[in-house]
């Protein structure tokens, strides 16, 4: 997702299962009600996972970089992406969507970590001008 690494816009790039491409601006909706229940971990909690609830159907849409609307559908570990990365996108961590006694757990390994209160990594932005291109 493009604000882990810095970028203020709502996109998120996957590549899952040999099924790759990016989204920009998506929404989901599940399809059906059946859920999934397992390990899910994230870049922004290197090295720690665990069990997480997600839906097991989903279809995203979104747009790709040239403006053309695009439409995803997954199921198992792609709709698990999906819903992570947009998440992620919505200001959400899934260690927000895991049950209570589990998040305990996690919150005590994650301030345990090695990296926890490491100091945050700076943003450069270029000195090049964008011309009005994303920042």
């Amino acid at each position: 997702a493009a604000p882990q690494i810095g970028v203020g816009l709502r996109v998120f790039t996957y590549d899952v299962d040999g099924v790759s491409g990016h989204l920009v601006n998506p929404t989901f909706e599940p399809i059906g009600d059946e859920e999934q229940f397992g390990p899910e971990g994230c870049l922004s909690i290197p090295g720690l996972s665990w069990d997480c609830r997600r839906k097991r159907h989903v279809v995203a849409r979104g747009w790709n970089m040239y403006g053309e609307p695009v439409t995803i559908e997954g199921s198992d570990t792609l709709a698990r992406c999906i819903q992570h990365e947009i998440d992620h996108l919505d200001g959400v961590l899934f260690v927000d969507r895991l049950d209570p006694e589990t998040r305990k757990r996690a919150m005590a390994e994650i301030r345990a970590a090695a990296w926890f209160g490491a100091p945050t990594p700076v943003v450069k932005v270029s000195p090049h001008p964008m011309h009005g291109k994303a920042r």
